[in-house]
């Protein structure tokens, strides 16, 4: 049951690390990635789909992301999707496809990128930290069960913390690659 406990717990930490990578590869950084759709979504028969789900998404260049839908006549939802997304870029419609062309970022929106991601980070190691207190609290309440012993109790809040302490040292070097990216010229 203890073991159960602790892998339980990995996995819950790891989710919450791929969800931060995911997240973070949502922010733009200057360079072109097709992860930076990855939140925009249109109305394809009725159902909200992400558009990478009925488009082809390419980065040709550093700058540059071509949306080439499946179906042309997705072209205008497409383009008013990324208009209204929060990723602050003007997609260019040929017809056929839709170019984004992908703006260096100034200093001032670079700093308040930073600030995002730095946020996003920290919410990581707090989800973290409450599956950490989640757990031991279950291995407490097993140790008042007598189901596990003291000594059993501070080994598992010892492996806990380690696993805790691993877990936010990903986020840290997630969070400072990002920054770099975020940072580089």
């Amino acid at each position: 049951m203890k073991d159960i406990l602790l892998d339980d717990a990995a996995k819950k930490m790891n989710i919450t690390i791929d969800k931060t990578v995911h997240e973070f590869n949502s922010i733009r950084t200057g360079r072109a990635s097709v992860n930076l759709l990855d939140r925009v979504t249109i109305d394809y028969y009725g159902t909200k789909t992400p558009v990478k789900h009925v488009s082809s998404i390419s980065a040709p260049d550093a700058r540059t992301i071509v949306i080439s839908p499946y179906e042309a006549k997705f072209l205008k939802d497409i383009e008013k999707q990324i208009l209204v997304s929060d990723l602050g870029l003007n997609p260019s419609n040929d017809g056929k496809v839709i170019r984004l062309i992908i703006p260096p970022l100034n200093e001032e929106r670079r700093k308040e990128l930073v600030k995002v991601v730095k946020k996003i980070a920290e919410e990581s190691r707090i989800a973290i930290r409450n599956i950490r207190r989640e757990s031991i609290e279950e291995l407490k309440k097993m140790e008042k069960k007598s189901e596990i012993t003291e000594d059993d109790l501070k080994k598992m809040e010892d492996d806990m913390q380690k696993l805790t302490d691993d877990s936010i040292e990903k986020i840290n070097q997630i969070l400072a690659q990002k920054e770099n990216e975020i940072m580089e010229v």
